[in-house]
């Protein structure tokens, strides 16, 4: 493992405590919210484990937080313009998904711009929303994705745009054969 993706691992395990801490839940009460066991939470909070993509999305429902806010703290004045070098990038090890942080929630603003890079084969299911009825666009940059909304697929191919309000269960597929790259506009209510 690089010694950045240990740093970076080190920062979410400590904002992850934060966050519980900050409700005043204990880690069984965290597992009671998030359907994700004790152990692993404790395991995740001593950044023993990265968390998947999946278990990303558990915790930013229980926080209510988009998983762009559950992965950063808030800057008090953010930068207008955020250069590549500067947008944080996350990394789920089982998926092989990467997700930049393009353009990161900031006050004042109500709109954030993710990229994500999915391989082939890989699939990434949410049970909730972070937060009800964000408005999302998905952009297909290259590749193909099947993104399946309430039990509804849609199948995304190059310049393909994509618009809903997430409001129940999601699901990225890449049946293949290249990677998926896409852009998303998340957006609160």
């Amino acid at each position: 493992m690089e010694e950045g993706q240990d740093n970076h691992d080190l920062r979410l395990a400590e904002r992850l405590a934060e966050l519980r801490i900050g409700q005043g839940w204990s880690l069984e009460q965290l597992a009671q919210h998030t359907g994700i066991s004790r152990a692993t939470l404790s395991r995740i909070e001593r950044a023993e484990t990265s968390p998947t993509a999946s278990l990303l999305g558990k915790l930013s429902a229980a926080y209510g937080l988009t998983t762009s806010r559950l992965l950063m703290a808030l800057e008090d004045n953010p930068p207008e313009l955020i250069r590549s070098a500067q947008q944080p990038v996350w990394h789920d090890r089982e998926t092989g998904f990467e997700r930049r942080s393009v353009s990161a929630p900031a006050p004042g603003f109500r709109a954030e711009l993710i990229s994500g890079v999915l391989k082939s084969g890989a699939t990434i299911s949410y049970d909730s929303p972070p937060v009800d009825g964000l408005e999302q666009h998905i952009w297909m940059l290259e590749g193909v994705l099947e993104f399946t909304l309430d039990g509804r697929c849609y199948r995304l191919e190059a310049g393909d745009c994509l618009r809903f309000h997430l409001h129940g269960t999601s699901s990225f597929h890449v049946p293949g054969p290249q990677a998926a790259r896409y852009a998303i506009v998340i957006s609160r209510p």
